[in-house]
């Protein structure tokens, strides 16, 4: 009699601990069906190797900076950095660059430096450093990168930039990877003062009631991949069209990261047209 009592009460803590985990498998599940705010829904994709192996490690390159690296407060009590060229002259027009997950690098620092020259050197280019200083070229120290973020702090970066590009800033914004999702939520944080927003294969924000918010058109330059699939960009573009706002996109037939010259599986040709049609965007905001 006591053994039966004792198998009884396995099966029944069996069961309990069964409907505990069908109960967390749920919430997780809700949380993932939940989850449209862009860049933060990449985290998912951390533990996938194969999500890894598509940011091989950067080549190094010389490179010889037209900007300079400063600092502006904000309003957590800290500080934040950028990589910033000034305009020619004094001007309220800015471009917010957004890096991809390895932090402020030489890479992001050359394209901000590309974007300055072939807009004439009229435009505030800064790029915003989202990891406080940390830099990485190894695939698994980016992701742990990534995964240390913190969404409120990376919010408290961009309205800080804001504050230090001042009041009266048209700003338009551009980003690669974990940047081309930060580009579109940096235009959402920036309300009336954003002018347009480039996504270079980036998750980006799907909820409508968000994107109602937006205070611009966007470009989409999206890889052929299945992370941020064409499903994923065809739900974006569904959510742009239900919120009133205008999406132009592409999906290239290149990989993820293919207009990133440090990057091994870099497309020339691809990029060549991509940035094309960034810069074609970009002009457009600042006439």
């Amino acid at each position: 009699m006591y053994k039966i009592i004792i198998y009884l009460n396995l099966i029944l803590i069996g069961l309990i601990g069964w409907k505990v985990s069908e109960k967390e498998t749920v919430i997780v599940s809700d949380e993932i069906t939940m989850c449209h705010t862009g860049p933060s829904e990449m985290i998912a994709f951390l533990d996938d190797p194969k999500f890894v192996a598509f940011h091989p490690s950067p080549v190094p390159f010389d490179f010889d900076p037209l900007g300079e690296m400063t600092t502006f407060p904000t309003s957590d009590g800290k500080k934040a950095n950028g990589y910033l060229i000034k305009a020619k002259k004094p001007s309220n027009n800015w471009l917010f660059v957004y890096q991809e997950w390895w932090g402020l690098n030489d890479n992001i620092k050359a394209e901000s430096d590309k974007f300055y020259t072939d807009l004439g050197g009229n435009v505030n280019v800064i790029a915003i450093d989202m990891y406080d200083g940390k830099v990485t070229s190894n695939p698994q120290e980016a992701g742990g990168f990534m995964r240390g973020t913190d969404e409120k702090r990376l919010e408290t970066i961009v309205l800080g930039a804001r504050d230090f590009a001042g009041k009266d800033a048209k700003i338009a914004n551009v980003g690669w990877c974990f940047g081309g999702g930060w580009s579109l939520k940096s235009a959402l944080l920036l309300g009336k003062q954003n002018v347009g927003s480039i996504i270079y294969y980036g998750m980006p924000v799907r909820d409508v009631e968000q994107l109602k918010t937006l205070n611009s058109d966007v470009l989409g330059l999206f890889a052929t991949e299945e992370y941020i699939s064409k499903a994923v960009i065809e739900e974006f573009a569904g959510a742009m069209d239900k919120a009133g706002k205008e999406l132009e996109y592409k999906i290239f037939p290149g990989v993820h990261g293919f207009s990133n010259p440090s990057n091994p599986k870099h497309d020339p040709e691809l990029t060549k047209e991509a940035y094309g049609m960034a810069l074609g965007y970009l002009k457009g905001k600042f006439e």
